[in-house]
């Protein structure tokens, strides 16, 4: 009876699986097959040969190399100190017991609800007079506030059930706040902020409307925004599209698998609980 309850679960992970899989590998015989290729057999047919020239036009129409290091930049700069962010906040909300903890919380859950483009033109203002507009640091610093809202909303639950003897213990030993935090709590919720590290990467490497805004000249811009913009500009063939999503998407997948095992850590951990 539990092998066949088992099998709607099984069956709906594989049709997950592929419907996942199955556009990825369209997209990688696509970014490898030549326009006359394409044309000729359509986008689900397998290429006869390796076609690469796709692949190096876009890289050196876009400058690839300097995109792939922006976004790089930004986003593993955002998610380590979203992530640090999200820990000091949360440690003062779920530990430290501040007053009003409730309204804080209904803050940052409201935070997480506004969209981007409600953000568009406040931004665009304030970095205009802070001098950091067309900054990679802006764009760091709006998506550290923006990601550690939900950071903070997700570990002061976590942290508000820390068990309580441990850090009294911890504290009639003689340690400190900072002591508390780095020594004890960080550890413990190690997992944790792991899954928000590789989270906060992902999020911010696919990010697009405020890159775009915030960041006009091309030294400066990410990947997903020189996806859009040559695209925009029609200067790119079906392969060559394809090379490019392809370009797009494999640092995020390999980041991804790199931090795989720390993902269903975190991810198990949090089921422990």
């Amino acid at each position: 009876m539990t092998a066949l309850r088992r099998y709607p679960v099984l069956i709906a992970l594989c049709l997950a699986a592929l419907f996942m899989i199955v556009p990825f590998a369209i997209v990688v015989v696509n970014a490898v097959k030549s326009p006359a290729e394409y044309s000729q057999h359509g986008p689900l047919s397998l290429p006869h040969g390796l076609y690469t020239k796709g692949l190096t036009d876009f890289w050196q129409r876009v400058d690839y190399g300097q995109k792939l290091l922006n976004s790089v930049l930004i986003s593993g700069s955002v998610a380590l100190l979203a992530t640090v962010l999200s820990v000091l906040n949360a440690y003062a909300i779920g530990i430290g017991r501040v007053r009003g903890r409730t309204w804080v919380l209904a803050f940052f859950v409201l935070a997480n609800m506004l969209p981007q483009e409600a953000l568009v033109y406040p931004l665009y203002y304030l970095s205009k007079q802070a001098g950091l507009y067309d900054t990679r640091l802006s764009v760091i610093i709006v998506f550290t506030v923006l990601h550690s809202a939900f950071g903070t909303y997700l570990l002061s639950s976590v942290l508000g059930q820390f068990p309580r003897e441990i850090i009294e213990a911890a504290r009639i030993d003689g340690a400190g706040t900072w002591q508390v935090l780095w020594r004890i709590v960080v550890p413990v919720s190690r997992p944790t902020l792991g899954v928000l590290l590789v989270f906060f990467f992902i999020w911010t490497w696919n990010e697009f409307l405020l890159p775009l805004v915030m960041l006009v000249s091309n030294d400066n811009q990410t990947v997903s925004v020189a996806l859009g913009v040559l695209q925009g500009q029609r200067l790119m063939d079906a392969t060559m599209t394809n090379a490019a999503a392809l370009l797009g998407v494999l640092p995020a997948v390999v980041f991804f698998l790199v931090f795989q095992r720390t993902l269903t850590r975190g991810i198990a951990a949090g089921a422990v609980k």
